[in-house]
This record gives C-alpha cells, sequence and structure tokens, in this order.
C-alpha cells in the first residue's frame, strides 16, 4: 500500500488545495492532526466535498442521482475506468484501505445526501438528527478512525452529538440559499408546534413568526455541543483533533442570536475568529 507520498502525491496534493478552499476550518483543524495523517483527513473531507455539492451543479436530481450513483460504484469497486483518474476517488480509495475505513459509514453518507436534491420536507426532529448523524457526525468518526489507525476512538456518542451540533449549525446558516430554492431543513414536527407550515416557513412575509423556530434550533444544537464536549473528554488524546471542527459552532449560533433577516443575511463569522475557536479548543482538548 503506498502512503502520501507515493505515485498519488498529487491526488492527495488535490484534495488539500480542494479542503483549503472550499472548507477552510476543516482545512485549518487539520493542522493540529500529525503531518502524516493530514493527506489522509484531507482526501476524506475532499470526498465530503464531492457529496455535498452535488445539488449545487446538477438542474434536476436525476444527473445528481448518477453522480451519486458513480461514488456508491466506486466504493464497491464497479466504478467504470475514469475513476482511476479521479483525484478524489484516488485519495479516498487509498485512505480507505490504508486505514481499514468503514465503507458502509461513507456508503450512508452519499445515501443521506440523495435528500439535497429534492425539496422534500424534513418530517421530524429525529429524522434531522438522523441526516446529521449520517453526514457530520459520520465525518467525526471518520477522521477519529484515520487518527487511531483505526484503534479505540472512544465513545461514538461524541461524534453524534458533535454531528448534530455541526450540522444544525450549518444548515441554520445555509437558510438563505435554501430557502431561495424551495428547500427547507427545519422539521415539520418543530413548525407545527410553532403553528407554521412548510410554505409560511419559506415566505418572506412570516419572517417574524420564524424567530423563535430559528431560536429553538440553535438551542436544539447547543445542547448537542454541550454534550459533545462532555464526550469528547473521554475520548483518546490521539483522537481529539478530529473534533475541533466542532470549535465553529459556538461562535456562528453567537452571531444568530444578533438580530438578522434569515432570508437575505448569511451569517458571517471572520475567518481569524474562527481559528481562534480552533486554537482555544485545540488547547482545551
Amino acid at each position: 500500500m503506498n502512503d502520501a507520498a507515493g505515485p498519488n502525491t498529487d491526488a492527495f496534493a488535490y484534495c488539500a488545495g480542494e479542503v483549503r478552499r472550499h472548507d477552510p476550518d476543516r482545512f485549518f483543524a487539520t493542522l493540529f492532526a500529525p503531518a502524516e495523517k493530514r493527506p489522509y483527513l484531507h482526501a476524506l473531507y475532499a470526498f465530503n466535498l464531492e457529496i455535498a455539492r452535488v445539488r449545487e451543479v446538477v438542474s434536476d436530481p436525476m444527473p445528481g442521482e448518477v453522480r451519486l450513483q458513480w461514488w456508491r460504484d466506486e466504493l464497491e469497486g464497479r466504478a467504470r475506468g475514469d475513476a482511476l483518474g479521479h483525484p478524489v476517488a484516488a485519495a479516498l480509495r487509498e485512505t480507505v484501505t490504508r486505514f481499514g475505513l468503514p465503507v458502509g459509514a461513507l456508503m450512508a453518507l452519499i445515501d443521506a445526501r440523495s435528500f439535497d436534491l429534492y425539496e422534500d420536507p424534513m418530517p421530524s426532529l429525529v429524522d434531522l438528527e438522523g441526516y446529521c448523524g449520517e453526514t457530520a457526525s459520520a465525518l467525526f468518526r471518520l477522521a477519529s478512525l484515520i487518527l487511531a489507525d483505526s484503534g479505540e476512538v472512544g465513545p461514538a456518542d461524541a461524534a453524534g452529538h458533535a454531528g448534530v451540533a455541526y450540522g444544525i449549525t450549518m444548515l441554520l446558516r445555509a437558510f438563505p440559499w435554501h430557502a431561495a430554492r424551495g428547500q427547507l431543513y427545519l422539521p415539520a414536527d418543530i413548525l407545527s408546534r410553532h403553528g407554521l407550515s412548510r410554505e409560511e416557513a419559506l415566505s418572506r412575509e412570516e419572517a417574524a413568526r420564524l424567530a423563535p423556530v430559528l431560536a429553538e434550533m440553535r438551542a436544539i444544537a447547543e445542547d448537542h455541543r454541550r454534550k459533545a464536549l462532555a464526550f469528547i473528554a473521554e475520548t483518546p488524546a490521539v483522537v481529539r483533533p478530529a473534533f475541533l471542527p466542532l470549535a465553529i459552532v459556538a461562535p456562528y449560533l453567537a452571531r444568530m442570536k444578533r438580530r438578522y433577516d434569515p432570508f437575505c443575511d448569511v451569517v458571517e463569522v471572520a475567518q481569524w475568529r474562527r481559528q481562534w475557536a480552533l486554537w482555544r479548543l485545540a488547547r482545551r482538548l
């Protein structure tokens, strides 16, 4: 098995560039991991980028389903020959082999992202937590396996709660983009409890009524963040850098507590503040 310094150097370098450009928080978090593990983390995160942005590059669900199926075939070793020329696929293949990563978790991530291709409602908070579990939580767990050389990574609840906190926060931040295309990740059961239909939740005229829903979602994310930190304390020190992206949750939630228009304002936290939060959590862990 070749490492990142072998024939696939270009593939791993490509992954690092993609993560640095499009997922800078995770990229900077990898700087706290051992240097020899960073290329493999970049491969994992670059794969996540490929799957997460499928919705952005297709005009309707069918081409998106085809792209997701290509990745399923690649993970199962059934992709066509063009897979050999895909740098992210090449780096991910090497990473999965090197650390014995569970292909089932990667397949579940792809399956969960199929939801993004449609405008279906999110039925309940349980469903939303499940979606975050199969996407963001899976990344925390898989990154932990890489750092632990597939050894002991501690309680699964660490990744579970971290992923739900991170996932909900990022979905709240993306609300303006999702609403613009008629997509809603706010759970129907929570909307119903606040007397809102899906259509009303997507209407700018109902922004004032939506505010309590968003506040409740922030509280849920914060609860998961606090629980995650408690469980992370029980994980081996070697895997804790995998959880550093959790550091940006608190700054984003704090910024969302200020008055803003959820339909127009994309909540921003300065890059230097996010890096400071990463450094502080690294020191704490």
